[in-house]
């Protein structure tokens, strides 16, 4: 990478955001060689995304102001997996997922401390249904409760795939935009959490 960085023209142009396009790109590449490709396919997509943490650590290292590498990278989540893993590297113990979690977010608590309201963190450009599903999440941890709605109720993960799907098509038979009006309501639940959390 360094070497590509020093010797390529277009690379040498190249910055942390010119570069999101293509890490979402990699991304949804990855996710599709999990749900739907080979074991060829993943490796390929995996070495793919791996490029991307090499890319934007190399152009980190030229910041004159505040460099790191990739072994500042590597260091810092070494770090942090040991101390959100005592099960592992310490004396806690954890015979179940569930009290790994215990540790895990207890450490994470820790590293966050800093945090005021539990959306801090979340990112918005979570594609989302993915933001849906954390944001509803979150809510319920501070008591405020998604909407209720008269929708059908699915009993299996693919029912709830086709009543998602025939929603979307509703939406588009009357002009709605889907994503648009998910977003919205989203931007409502984020300020329902924050006026309950004051």
């Amino acid at each position: 990478m360094h070497a590509v960085r020093e010797r390529c023209v277009w690379t040498q142009q190249i910055d942390h955001r010119d570069l999101v396009p293509y890490l979402v790109e990699e991304s949804a590449e990855v996710i599709d060689a999990v749900e739907s490709g080979t074991r060829e396919d993943l490796r390929e997509e995996l070495g793919d995304l791996l490029w991307q943490v090499l890319f934007h650590a190399e152009i980190a290292a030229g910041d004159p102001d505040d460099p790191f590498d990739i072994d500042d990278v590597a260091r810092g989540l070494t770090e942090k997996m040991v101390r959100r893993h005592p099960h592992v590297f310490a004396d806690a113990v954890a015979s179940t997922p569930e009290e790994v979690l215990v540790h895990w977010n207890a450490a994470k608590a820790a590293e966050k401390s800093e945090r005021t309201s539990v959306l801090d963190g979340v990112s918005e450009h979570m594609p989302s249904l993915a933001l849906a599903q954390k944001l509803v999440g979150k809510a319920g941890q501070v008591g405020v409760s998604a909407p209720a709605h008269r929708l059908a109720d699915p009993a299996t993960e693919a029912e709830l795939g086709d009543a998602l799907l025939a929603l979307v098509q509703l939406g588009r038979s009357r002009g709605w935009d889907a994503e648009r009006a998910l977003r919205e309501r989203l931007r409502g639940l984020r300020a329902e959490v924050r006026a309950t959390e004051a």
